[in-house]
């Protein structure tokens, strides 16, 4: 697994739009606080053409936003490229993205919901870690939440243990001003679904938003199988959360992914909070994961995804989750 150096002070970030762009006066107005706060903080940061441009769910052409990325990676002095928001059409652009290019010069690429076409396929292809955590606007939040500290923490080098937070956000709000933080409501409670609470899963990291992992399968950009192998005798942690997937379609997902042999080394999985989700048949969440899955240890409702705050997981690299009493913990390492 190759790491990509870790941040100092000056390093170069590189904001793209290989989704979504910023359309709004609030998202102006955050993306701006982001670069002002990261600047603050001693980085430097450039943003790609098509960060602040939007029409009909994206930034641009499919090959206009592999091109803004290509011509990130050829800088040499970034070493952080950050995707500014999510959305639904990544995977357009996949086929203009230069995989080459970024194994010559491996840098951290960091973003997650429809992100997960970039952190899962860099890190499959090119035996790269990325970072499935926030997406470059969170960043512009006027006070920043504990989550972001300890990401840039992350990508400082620090080796720090990631807890789970004592709160989350159940839902969406609109922004004033672009620059609100969290609206944090809801009790975060960890469940070990299946397994043993308070005994470790450990493996090999690797995962992100189901609703695109289940796009990616079976495609030319699906080289699970080949890494899955090359880190069997470790195993794999698999960390998923899902978007917009009701209890049928979670069930029919992870049923694919599996007959797929995605999940034939798998250790265990840890499940973040879904976002949008129907109990179709009356199936809850739990239902669903531990109807498709057997013999492994499962944990839901952890820090990951789009009910945030999350924590920042370092896609390929070797973790240890557990969870006991409703609290979570990740450990990685780097190896």
């Amino acid at each position: 697994m190759i790491y990509p150096e870790f941040l100092t002070k000056n390093s170069l970030i590189g904001v793209a739009a290989p989704s979504e762009g910023n359309q709004k006066e609030t998202d102006f107005s955050r993306l701006d606080n982001a670069i002002a706060s990261l600047k603050s903080r001693g980085y430097q940061v450039i943003e790609g053409p098509l960060v602040r441009k939007s029409d009909k769910g994206r930034s641009g052409s499919g090959k206009d936003r592999g091109e803004e990325l290509n011509k990130l990676l050829e800088k040499k002095e970034v070493r952080w490229i950050v995707g500014a928001k999510g959305g639904d059409f990544l995977v357009e652009m996949l086929p203009y993205f230069d995989f080459d290019a970024i194994s010559r010069n491996p840098v951290w690429y960091q973003g997650f919901s429809d992100n997960t076409g970039l952190t899962y396929t860099i890190t499959t292809h090119c035996d790269i870690a990325t970072l499935y955590g926030s997406n470059f606007n969170d960043f512009g939040m006027s006070e920043w939440h504990p989550a972001l500290e300890n990401n840039l923490k992350i990508l400082s080098g620090e080796n720090i243990i990631q807890d789970s937070f004592d709160l989350y956000e159940d839902g969406y709000y609109d922004r004033i001003t672009g620059l609100e933080g969290y609206v944090l409501t809801q009790p975060v409670n960890l469940k070990q679904a299946a397994g043993k609470e308070g005994i470790p899963v450990e493996g090999r990291l690797l995962g992100g938003c189901l609703d695109v992992l289940l796009n990616l399968c079976g495609t030319r950009f699906d080289c699970t199988r080949s890494f899955i192998e090359k880190y069997k005798e470790e195993g794999i942690l698999w960390y998923l959360e899902s978007f917009a997937l009701g209890s049928d379609s979670l069930i029919r997902g992870l049923w694919q992914l599996k007959e797929a042999g995605w999940f034939q080394y798998a250790n265990g999985f840890v499940f973040g909070r879904p976002a949008f989700y129907e109990e179709n048949y009356g199936i809850s969440y739990e239902e669903a994961v531990t109807s498709v899955l057997k013999d492994v240890p499962i944990i839901i409702n952890a820090d990951i995804g789009h009910k945030a705050p999350s924590i920042t997981i370092v896609n390929g690299s070797k973790g240890s989750f557990v969870c006991k009493e409703g609290r979570g913990r990740l450990v990685m390492e780097y190896k």
